[in-house]
């Protein structure tokens, strides 16, 4: 008898160093114009890598650089296996990934899997008609006898999710920009078709992959309407209340069952090259259940991360909710693997996010107790690119936008454009740095004056920095086994101080933040004595007295606790 069962192919080995590694996200738009066109190009990119390298951090995460009308900035990709001339040739990408690795870096590229653009050769040839050969690959729905579309999904980006095509006539499906025509999961060639993109650049020589909006590659086949939920309030980190996508509950256009087999497919994909991962983006109300949903048992994700953390709230009550949340899904690491970010290119950066109304001194503080907080959780760790140096919120005027969310949205919601502006390299550079010299072009989005005098050669310059704490934490952070392999124990309900323990091979090691502007003081009890107050973290703010932590404001404290009894 023969045999029809499906050849098992051999895992590549894999190092896992992502499950305690450090990701620094470049958004290559505003790192570094190499040529002068007021836009960052891959060359700039490989010109500024020491940077990430002398930071501590394992790896770099680039957004999109394909081939794109950027209409929504290379998340509308029009060609998966070629660099945009806007950022160089694959040739200038060979060249950033050799000097990455170089340097000990890892390349994680920026995949957009559920849509692509509107000019990408599959849709054109797929709604030239309905009998040609991609005429499936995209969703497409005949409208109602009224003429209106078929069921009730919105676009995250404001309307009908819904676009009329006069050559087909029937609609197509578009979570986000009507230019951004969502493909159609259901059909295994359109699967096949992106599994080779995917294989594309493993080939290349990248590490792993950002997967965009992971969660909405597949949608409900009969095309059932979601349920309304009524006026939202502003408690959802996804998606403005401002915004009548959050008026919806999401479960026919998003996040259906149907996506876990296809990350299973992708996973064995990338299993077969060494030492490479994948992080989720996971744009859900489920937040950290669905991060663990789709990182367990070790046959899809590697990672995952929601919008939970890039909220506005980051109170200790808050956080140590989020981190309850995950840990009672996944306490180990087959049951699901966190990646924690503060902010990226999608939200108000974090120095500004929780900002409510500090001075300068309390606001540094502030900025050094988050980063703490974030390198001291069980899980992997995503730095967004100015975080290092505490940048605040762009202020964007309106005829400066170039977020199509935020022009649609303005004035409630101001779109995207406030934590994209140029990096600041140079305090008296061109654009602070971003161009070169004697460069004629405005850069794409204005510089900040607010990030003058937080630019890197100032940061460099002043041993006292929020850059030298971020380098002094990520440095001590990889001397000490609980952070990068202990598991989490929440200890205290205290609404101003979040308080856990991390444990590995019989080491205790007690994390303390004062998540306030006010000072505030935590009880310590037999079963977390402290041994010894540990040093050289950069951690401050923070005294042991007797049995209980004093905090100064946005104080930090390290401890390495007495051995259980018994």
């Amino acid at each position: 008898m023969s045999s029809s069962k499906t050849p098992v192919i051999a895992k590549a080995p894999n190092n896992a160093w992502w499950r305690s590694g450090v990701i620094y996200q470049i958004y290559p738009r505003s790192w570094q114009d190499s040529n002068g066109d007021g836009i960052g190009d891959l060359p700039g990119i490989t010109r500024r890598l020491d940077h990430v390298a002398r930071l501590g951090a394992d790896a770099i995460w680039l957004s999109p650089i394909f081939t794109s009308p950027m209409k929504d900035f290379g998340y509308d990709v029009s060609d998966y296996n070629d660099i945009d001339p806007m950022f160089g040739t694959l040739a200038d990408f060979k060249a950033l990934v050799m000097r990455a690795h170089a340097l000990g870096l890892k390349v994680i590229i920026d995949q957009v899997l559920s849509h692509c653009s509107d000019q990408h050769p599959w849709f054109k040839e797929s709604r030239s008609s309905r009998d040609n050969a991609k005429a499936d690959w995209f969703v497409w729905a005949d409208a109602k006898d009224d003429g209106t579309p078929p069921n009730n999904w919105l676009s995250v980006f404001g309307g009908s999710s819904w676009q009329w095509d006069t050559r087909r006539r029937q609609y197509y499906l578009h979570n986000f920009l009507a230019s951004q025509p969502d493909l159609n999961f259901h059909n295994p060639a359109v699967q096949e078709a992106l599994l080779a993109s995917v294989k594309f650049w493993l080939d290349f020589g990248v590490d792993g992959y950002r997967l965009d909006a992971i969660n909405f590659c597949f949608h409900d086949a009969e095309l059932r309407s979601n349920p309304g939920l009524g006026e939202p309030d502003a408690s959802n980190p996804t998606v403005a209340s401002t915004n009548p996508y959050a008026w919806q509950q999401h479960v026919y256009d998003r996040s259906r069952p149907d996506a876990l087999g296809f990350l299973q497919r992708i996973r064995a994909l990338v299993d077969q090259y060494p030492d490479t991962t994948m992080v989720g983006e996971i744009g859900d109300e489920s937040g950290m259940l669905m991060v663990a949903q789709y990182t367990a048992d070790f046959d899809k994700l590697h990672m995952g991360y929601c919008f939970d953390l890039l909220a506005p709230d980051g109170s200790a009550t808050y956080v140590r909710g989020v981190i309850a949340k995950f840990e009672g899904v996944a306490p180990t690491a087959d049951k699901g693997w966190a990646c924690w970010a503060l902010s990226n290119h999608d939200c108000v950066r974090f120095a500004s996010r929780w900002n409510t109304g500090f001075d300068a001194t309390t606001q540094a503080a502030m900025v050094r107790a988050a980063a703490a907080l974030q390198l001291s959780l069980r899980g992997s760790v995503c730095i967004y690119q100015g975080d290092e140096l505490g940048l605040p919120e762009a202020d964007i005027a309106f005829e400066d936008l170039q977020d199509p969310y935020g022009i649609t949205m303005w004035p409630d919601f101001k779109g995207r454009d406030g934590c994209r502006t140029p990096f600041p390299w140079e305090a008296a550079g061109q654009d602070l740095g971003f161009s070169p010299a004697g460069a004629t072009a405005k850069p794409w989005l204005p510089v900040s004056p607010a990030h003058q005098a937080l630019a890197v050669d100032v940061q460099e310059a002043d041993a006292d920095s929020t850059l030298h704490a971020y380098r002094r934490l990520l440095a001590w952070r990889k001397t000490q086994p609980a952070l990068l392999q202990g598991s989490l124990a929440l200890i205290g309900d205290d609404a101003q101080v979040l308080a856990f323990v991390r444990e590995h091979a019989g080491e205790r090691l007690l994390c303390a933040f004062n998540l306030s502007a006010k000072p505030a003081s935590f009880a310590l009890d037999a079963t977390t004595a402290v041994a010894e107050v540990l040093s050289g973290s950069g951690a401050r703010g923070a005294s042991l007295q007797g049995s209980t932590l004093a905090f100064e404001p946005f104080g930090v404290l390290f401890a390495r606790l007495a051995s259980k009894a018994g």
